[in-house]
C-alpha cells in the first residue's frame, strides 16, 4: 500500500439485511481498540464502500432541504401565510415517516436505490399538500369557517389528487418487467416512490385538513389571515404600513400580473393560428425520430467512482520479486500523472496465494497483479481522465505489460455481474489450446473497433509448470498410493488445510481458525529440493523420496480454469472507451458471426449489455402497457377521450428533448 508492503484484509458482510454503516463504523472501532499492535504498524481501513451509503443520504437531505426550502417559500408568497407554510413543511417529513414505517413492514431495507426514489419523489410528495392546502384556502376567502373550509376543500380534490397519485405510480409499472439485475436494482426505486406517494396522499388528506382547520383562521375571524386578500387589501395594508413584507408582496403581484398577460396574450396567439402550430410541433417531432438513432445506448449512467483499478499481466513465468519490481513502477507511473491534491492512495496485489485467499483475488499467477487507485473526495480530475492517462503512459513506458482498466465502482461491478467490463465475449470447447487460439483471433479484431478502449484475456495457457508423473507399480512397491504421494507434495509446497484441516473455535469470539502444518517457508528452493522431499504412508516399506516413485517433468500449463456448464472457457474481457455500448456491441456480433470457430467451440456475447438489451425490451413492453394505464385513468377522470389524447400528444412532443441530448453529447 503506497509502495510498501502489507497484509490486506477484505471484509464482506453477511447477508443483504447487514448494515454497511454500521459495519464499517464496528471495524473502525475496532481498529482503535488493537492495542496489541506493534507501534510500528499502522492499520487504516482502504476503499470505504460505506462513503457511496453515505453520500446518498446526504445527498437526499441536501437535495429534500432545498426542495421544501424552495416549496415553503413559493407558498409564503402565494398565499402569504406562515401557517399554511407549515402545515406543508410539516407534510414531507411525515410522508418519509410513513414510507420508512412501511418500508420496514415489508422487510426492505434503506439503500441507494431507496434514497434515489425518494430523492426522486420528492417534489410529488409536497404536490398533493400544496392541491389540497390551496383548494382549503379557496373556501376561507370565500368566508366558510375553517372547519367546513377543510373538510370541503378536503373531499373535493381528493379524487382529482389520487389520480394525479395513479398517474405516476403507473409510470413506474415497467420496472416490473424489467430483466435481471436491473429488475432487483430498480424495483427497489420504485417501490420507495410508489410508498411515498400513497403516503404524501395520506398525509394530504388527513394531516393538512386538521391542521388547517385547527391552526388557520378565517379572515372574517379575529386573527385576520395572511393570504392574500386581492389586490386591494395589498394596498390597502401598504397604505397603513408599507413594510418590506408588503412591499414585496405588492411588486410580486405586479409582476406576478404581467406575466399572466404576457402568457394570455401568447395563449390568445397559438389559439388564433391552430393550423401552423400543429404543423410545426409535428413536424419537430417527425424530424425528432431522424435522430434518435444518433444516440446511444448505455445500462446505466456512467459516474465517476473516485477510484481506479489498473489489471496487469507480465510474461508467463516471471518470477514474483521481478513483477514487484513492475508494480512498483506501475504505482511510480501512477503518482507521476495523478496530481498531490487528487492523490488519495495505491494499493497493489500482486501474484496469488494456493489455498482459499485465491477466492478473492482476480489474480492467476505470480505474474499477474492489481493495483487499485483511490482518489481523494475533492478530486478536480474525473476518474475516467485518469485512466486514458495512466493507460497511454503504460503502453509508452512498459509495453511488456498486458493492462485492462476498470472503474472498480461497486455499481459497475453490480451490473457487470461481478466481472470488471460490460462486455464479455465468452468462448468455451473442450480443448483449452483451441478455445485460447480462438479467443485470440476475435480478441485482435475486437481491437481494431473504434472505441474500443481495452481488451484483455485474463487467462494464459503457457505458465511454466511442473508435471509429477508417478510410477504406480513402483509406489505400490513401496507400499504408497498415488493419494498418499500427493499429500505429501501439497504438504511440503503449501500445508495440510486442504489435506486434513484442523479446526479451532475461539471460545471468546466463537470464529472458526484453520490449525495446519507446513515445511518451513522457502525449505523448497530447487527442483533438487522438490525430488528430495520424504514421502510418508500408512503401508511404507522404506523410507522413500519422491524422484524414488516419480517422474517431474517440464511443461506448459493453463493458469486457472474457468468453466461454464462444465465445458471450459476463455474470456474476452473489452471496456468501452465511452459510455454508449450499443455501436461497440453491434461490430463485435458481427464479428463472432464471421469468426467460424472449429467444431464443438461456442462463442457468446454475454455481460451487463446482454442484461441491457433484454431490460429494454421488457421495458418497452411495461412502458407501453403503463401508457395504456395512464390515458384509462385520465379517461375515467376527465370523463372524455378529448383530453387524455391531448395529454398523451404532450408526452410524444418532449422527444425533441431527447434528440439535443444525443446532438450535444450526452450519449456518445
Amino acid at each position: 500500500m503506497n509502495g510498501q508492503r502489507a497484509v490486506y484484509l477484505p471484509i464482506f458482510k453477511a447477508g443483504a439485511d447487514s448494515n454497511t454503516i454500521k459495519i464499517v463504523d464496528g471495524v473502525r472501532a475496532t481498529l482503535k481498540k488493537l492495542y496489541d499492535v506493534p507501534s510500528a504498524l499502522k492499520t487504516d481501513v482502504v476503499f470505504d464502500q460505506s462513503r457511496f451509503v453515505k453520500t446518498a443520504i446526504e445527498t437526499l437531505i441536501h437535495e429534500g432541504g432545498i426542495g421544501l426550502l424552495l416549496t415553503c417559500l413559493m407558498i409564503l408568497i402565494f398565499l402569504r401565510s406562515t401557517r399554511a407554510t407549515l402545515a406543508v413543511f410539516f407534510s414531507i417529513p411525515l410522508s418519509l415517516l410513513t414510507t420508512f414505517f412501511v418500508l420496514k413492514l415489508t422487510g426492505s431495507s434503506i439503500n441507494s436505490m431507496v434514497l434515489g426514489g425518494l430523492a426522486l419523489a420528492l417534489s410529488r410528495l409536497i404536490d398533493n399538500s400544496v392541491v389540497v392546502l390551496e383548494n382549503i384556502f379557496r373556501h376561507l376567502e370565500g368566508g366558510e369557517v375553517p372547519e367546513v373550509a377543510a373538510e370541503k376543500g378536503g373531499q373535493e380534490v381528493a379524487l382529482p389528487v389520487l389520480a394525479g397519485t395513479l398517474t405516476t405510480v403507473v409510470v413506474f409499472f415497467p420496472v416490473t418487467m424489467l430483466y435481471g439485475v436491473s429488475r432487483f436494482l430498480f424495483s427497489a426505486l420504485a417501490l420507495a416512490v410508489v410508498i411515498s406517494l400513497f403516503a404524501s396522499y395520506f398525509v394530504a388528506l388527513t394531516v393538512v385538513p386538521l391542521f388547517c382547520a385547527r391552526f388557520i383562521k378565517s379572515h372574517h375571524g379575529d386573527t385576520v389571515h395572511e393570504s392574500a386578500q386581492g389586490e386591494y387589501a395589498v394596498a390597502a395594508a401598504i397604505s397603513k404600513k408599507p413594510g418590506f413584507g408588503a412591499r414585496f408582496n405588492a411588486s410580486f403581484t405586479r409582476g406576478f400580473d404581467g406575466m399572466l398577460r404576457r402568457y394570455d396574450a401568447l395563449v390568445q396567439g397559438v389559439l388564433g393560428a391552430p393550423r401552423k402550430v400543429l404543423a410545426v410541433s409535428g413536424i419537430v417531432f417527425v424530424l425528432s425520430l431522424f435522430l434518435f438513432p444518433l444516440l446511444g445506448l448505455s445500462f446505466f449512467p456512467r459516474t465517476d467512482a473516485g477510484q481506479f483499478v489498473i489489471n496487469f499481466k507480465a510474461p508467463s513465468g516471471t518470477k514474483l520479486t521481478d513483477t514487484e519490481a513492475e508494480a512498483a513502477k506501475i504505482e511510480g507511473i501512477v503518482r507521476g500523472i495523478v496530481s498531490k491534491h487528487d492523490m488519495g492512495l495505491t494499493l497493489t496485489n500482486i501474484g496469488v496465494d494456493p489455498g482459499f485467499s485465491a477466492l478473492f483475488t482476480p489474480n492467476s499467477a505470480m505474474h499477474t497483479g492489481f493495483t487499485q487507485v483511490a482518489l481523494s473526495e475533492d478530486h478536480d480530475v474525473s476518474s475516467y481522465t485518469y485512466i486514458d492517462e495512466v493507460k497511454k503512459a503504460l503502453a509508452e513506458q512498459m509495453p511488456e505489460l498486458q493492462t485492462f482498466f476498470s472503474s472498480g465502482s461497486l455499481v459497475d461491478g453490480v451490473l457487470n455481474m461481478g466481472a470488471p467490463a460490460p462486455i464479455d465475449i465468452r468462448v468455451a470447447g473442450n480443448d483449452m489450446i483451441a478455445d485460447y487460439n480462438t479467443a485470440q483471433s476475435i480478441a485482435g479484431k475486437v481491437r481494431q473497433i473504434t472505441g474500443v478502449a481495452d481488451v484483455y484475456i485474463p487467462q494464459d495457457i503457457d505458465y511454466p509448470s511442473l508435471r509429477i508423473a508417478i510410477d504406480r507399480t513402483r509406489a505400490d512397491e513401496l507400499g504408497l498410493t498415488e493419494k498418499e504421494i500427493v499429500s505429501n507434495v501439497i504438504t511440503a509446497l503449501t500445508s495440510n488445510q486442504m489435506i486434513a484441516p484442523s479446526i479451532w473455535i475461539d471460545p471468546k469470539s466463537g470464529n472458526n481458525y484453520f490449525l495446519t502444518v507446513q515445511y518451513k517457508e522457502g525449505q523448497v528452493k530447487s527442483l533438487e529440493d522438490l525430488k528430495a522431499i520424504p514421502l510418508h504412508g500408512i503401508n511404507i516399506t522404506a523410507p522413500t523420496r519422491l524422484d524414488m516413485v516419480a517422474d517431474i517433468q517440464q511443461f506448459e500449463a493453463p493458469t486457472e480454469m474457468d468453466h461454464t456448464q462444465i465445458r471450459r472457457l476463455v474470456d474476452i474481457y473489452v471496456r468501452p472507451q465511452k459510455e454508449s455500448l450499443n455501436r461497440i456491441t453491434d461490430q463485435i456480433n458481427k464479428i463472432v458471426a464471421d469468426a467460424n470457430p472449429p467444431h464443438g467451440i461456442d462463442v457468446t456475447l454475454t455481460g451487463s449489455v446482454n442484461s441491457m438489451n433484454a431490460s429494454f425490451r421488457s421495458f418497452a413492453i411495461g412502458l407501453t402497457l403503463s401508457v395504456l394505464l395512464l390515458f384509462l385513468i385520465l379517461v375515467a377522470q376527465f370523463r372524455s377521450f378529448i383530453d387524455p389524447f391531448i395529454i398523451s400528444w404532450h408526452f410524444l412532443q418532449e422527444s425533441p428533448v431527447s434528440s439535443s441530448l444525443s446532438c450535444s453529447g450526452v450519449r456518445r
